[in-house]
């Protein structure tokens, strides 16, 4: 499989009372045009990895890498000027919350079509059909409807599928999705899930799933990376994950309820200090 996207040696690093804190060590990972989740607790590097996908860690962060390519492209010495062209454009993101990510002053269908337009030369006319044809793909009733809505007059999941369909109207080709579905109940999950799905599907897309839901992955993703405390500390087949070996990713799974197994108390997970010393694991696709 050709790498879409290719991250070497990358690392974060926050300043902190007595020396810097690493939020993210040494990552090194590749992706095609696949399905890639990535799984780990709060504060495991998750997001933060995503945002550097974009070069969006700000001061008094630090960002440093061997190299950052996306089809070809060297993200690390780009210009900002290529960046912002990137940007929603090749390469869009749908945040925690999406939902509070609208501008809650603008109509939602008028903040598809901006975010079409910012990328493609063509009318208001035109920028609004394609607005509408996504919200309509994101299987919104009466896109018409909602494309004159502000954000709070629309439910969480609506917000959700809003937010995707301005992630995804410019087409795209690679989608990186933190959290997408978190606030949502497990139905409402499921059909946002499956119109992603859909969607990264029929355009051929590469997307990277950052989620703490292991079930949620292992059913929805072709592949998973496990973070701890900012270093990759296993890879492997989605459909494998419940054959894991990592100690860490087995405290995880065993941490879990389940609705099939009767358990007596769920199993607390306990960290191993050798873990942080073993250094991050390669998951080059």
């Amino acid at each position: 499989m050709k790498d879409l996207l290719r991250i070497e040696n990358l690392r974060i690093t926050f300043p902190g009372h007595n020396k810097d804190v690493e939020a993210v060590r040494g990552l090194n990972f590749s992706i095609g045009r696949e399905r890639v989740g990535i799984v780990g607790e709060s504060g495991s590097g998750k997001s933060i990895t995503g945002r550097a996908i974009l070069r969006l860690i700000r001061p008094p962060g630090k960002m440093t890498a061997d190299k950052i390519e996306f089809d070809g492209i060297d993200l690390l010495n780009a210009s900002e000027k290529q960046m912002r062209d990137i940007r929603g454009h090749r390469i869009s993101m749908v945040m925690q919350d999406p939902k509070y990510s609208l501008n809650p002053v603008a109509r939602v269908g008028e903040q598809i079509a901006e975010a079409y337009r910012v990328h493609n030369k063509v009318s208001k006319k035109q920028a609004k059909e394609r607005a509408l044809k996504m919200l309509e793909a994101v299987q919104i009733r009466d896109p018409e409807r909602v494309y004159n809505t502000y954000p709070h007059e629309v439910s969480g999941g609506m917000g959700q599928r809003i937010m995707i369909a301005m992630m995804l109207v410019p087409e795209p080709d690679l989608l990186i999705a933190d959290e997408p579905t978190s606030a949502l109940d497990v139905t409402v999950q499921m059909q946002v899930l499956a119109v992603m799905d859909k969607l990264v599907r029929d355009n051929g897309m590469g997307l990277i799933f950052i989620s703490h839901d292991l079930n949620l992955v292992a059913s929805f993703c072709d592949r998973v990376i496990i973070m701890y405390a900012g270093q990759i500390v296993e890879t492997l087949k989605a459909s494998e994950l419940h054959n894991a070996k990592h100690p860490y990713t087995r405290g995880l799974l065993n941490s879990l309820p389940s609705l099939t197994a009767r358990k007596e108390k769920l199993i607390a997970l306990e960290r191993d200090p050798d873990w942080l010393t073993q250094g991050s694991v390669d998951a080059f696709a």
